[in-house]
C-alpha cells in the first residue's frame, strides 16, 4: 500500500482528498500538512511514496517547497493540485520544471472533487506518480551486438532495433509525450538549432490553457520558433508546433502543401490531444520521412498511430531510454513493436534528431 502525504491549507479540501485516497486500497494517507513548512519537516524525517501538493499556502508555498526539496536533495514524487487559470498554468509549469511528476486540476468545490471524473483521473495520476522514476540523464543502458542485430539492454530486457536506410528529401519530426513531458521537452527543444531542416510537431497531454503557457516557455528558451498550433499553420522548417490542449492536432495536405487542422473527435487512449491522430494524418503528407520521437508518459499513445503510419511512409523511430523517463509507458509500448531504430537517453534525443534531419 502506497504511503501518501497530503499538503493543503484548506481543512475541507484536505479531508476530501484524504477520503478519496483512503477509499482506494492501493493508497493510505500517512500524514497531512497545512503548509510547506510542515511538509518539509515531515519529508526530512520520513519517506513517502507520493505527495499531493497545493500551490498557494501560507508560510511556504508549493513552489517554495519544491525549491527547498531540490536544495536539500530530498526526493519526492509530487502531484500538484493546480488551478485552471492562466497564472495557475504558468505556476504548474514551473512546478513541473522543479520536479513535480504531474498535476491535477484543483476542484472548484467539494461536489466537483467527489465527481467520478475527477476521482478517477486523480487516482490514476497518483498511481503513475508513485511508480515514477527520478530520472538521471547520466545513467545509460549498455549496448551489445548479438548476431546481425543491435540490442540495447533495458530493465525489461533487450530491445531489437530496426535497421534503417538513409532517406533523402523533406523530413518532419513528430514528438509524443505525456507524464514528465514538459520537463523532458525542455531538455530537447532548446537543444535543437534554429536552422533545423524540418518542422517539429509536439503532442503533449495537457488541458487547454496549459499548452499555450508551455509553448511560450519553450519559445523563450529556444532558437527555434515555438508556438501553440493554430488551424491553417503551414509547416515550416525551424518551427515547433505544440498541439492545443483539448483538441486533436492533424496535418492536412492541400495543393502540395501541408498545414495544421484540428479534430474534435472523442478522446483516444483516454487523452485529447492524442498523438495517434497526429501520426496517422502524416501518412498523406508530402514529407519523405517522419522522425517519430516517443518520450516519457503513461499509457501507449503514439504506438498505434506509428504502426499505421509505417504502412505508408518511411519512418525513423526514436524511443526515450527507460532510466531517463519519469514514466516508462509510451516508450515501452513502441519498443515492443519492433519499429524502434534508436533508443536514446533524454539528453541525447536532440542530437539524434539533428543527426537524422540535418540543418539548412
Amino acid at each position: 500500500m502506497k504511503k501518501i502525504l497530503v499538503v493543503d491549507d484548506s481543512a475541507l479540501m484536505r479531508r476530501v482528498i484524504c477520503d478519496i485516497i483512503n477509499m482506494d486500497g492501493r493508497f493510505h494517507v500517512e500524514d497531512t500538512a497545512i503548509n510547506g513548512v510542515e511538509a518539509l519537516k515531515l519529508l526530512q524525517e520520513k519517506a513517502y511514496d507520493g505527495v499531493v501538493l497545493d500551490v498557494n499556502m501560507p508560510k511556504m508555498s508549493g513552489i517554495e517547497l519544491l525549491k527547498e526539496l531540490n536544495r536539500q536533495k530530498i526526493s519526492a514524487r509530487v502531484v500538484m493540485n493546480s488551478s485552471m487559470t492562466r497564472e495557475g498554468a504558468q505556476i504548474t509549469l514551473e512546478a513541473l520544471e522543479l520536479g513535480a511528476i504531474d498535476f491535477v486540476h484543483k476542484p472548484l468545490s467539494v461536489l466537483d472533487a467527489k465527481a467520478d471524473k475527477f476521482r478517477s483521473r486523480f487516482l490514476n495520476i497518483l498511481w503513475e506518480a508513485t511508480a515514477a522514476n527520478f530520472p538521471s540523464p547520466k545513467r545509460r543502458s549498455g549496448i551489445s551486438q548479438i548476431g546481425k542485430y543491435k540490442f540495447r539492454r533495458m530493465e525489461d530486457g533487450p530491445v531489437k532495433l530496426r535497421k534503417s536506410q538513409p532517406v533523402a528529401g523533406r523530413k518532419l519530426v513528430a514528438i509524443a509525450c505525456s507524464t514528465g513531458g514538459p520537463k523532458a521537452l525542455q531538455q530537447v527543444i532548446p537543444k535543437l538549432p534554429g536552422n533545423l531542416d524540418a518542422p517539429v510537431l509536439v503532442v503533449q497531454h495537457m488541458p487547454s490553457g496549459f499548452t499555450e503557457s508551455l509553448a511560450e516557455r519553450l519559445n523563450t528558451l529556444s532558437e527555434l520558433s515555438v508556438k501553440e498550433a493554430e488551424p491553417g499553420d503551414k509547416l515550416l522548417s525551424g518551427h515547433v508546433y505544440i498541439a492545443k490542449g483539448g483538441t486533436h492536432l492533424k496535418v492536412k495536405k492541400e495543393r502540395g502543401e501541408s498545414h495544421i487542422e484540428f479534430g474534435d473527435e472523442a478522446p483516444r487512449e483516454g487523452v485529447k490531444p492524442c498523438a495517434n491522430y497526429m501520426y496517422e494524418s502524416l501518412a498523406d503528407s508530402e514529407f519523405d520521412q517522419i522522425v517519430c520521437v516517443v518520450m516519457t508518459g503513461m499509457g501507449a499513445d503514439g504506438t498505434e498511430g506509428i504502426l499505421n503510419l509505417d504502412k505508408k511512409k518511411q519512418i525513423y523511430v526514436i524511443a526515450q531510454e527507460k532510466s531517463t523517463c519519469a514514466v516508462y509507458g509510451m516508450p515501452r509500448a513502441i519498443g515492443m513493436t519492433g519499429l524502434v531504430n534508436q533508443v536514446a537517453a533524454l539528453d541525447d534525443i536532440a542530437q539524434q534528431i539533428i543527426k537524422n534531419v540535418g540543418v539548412r
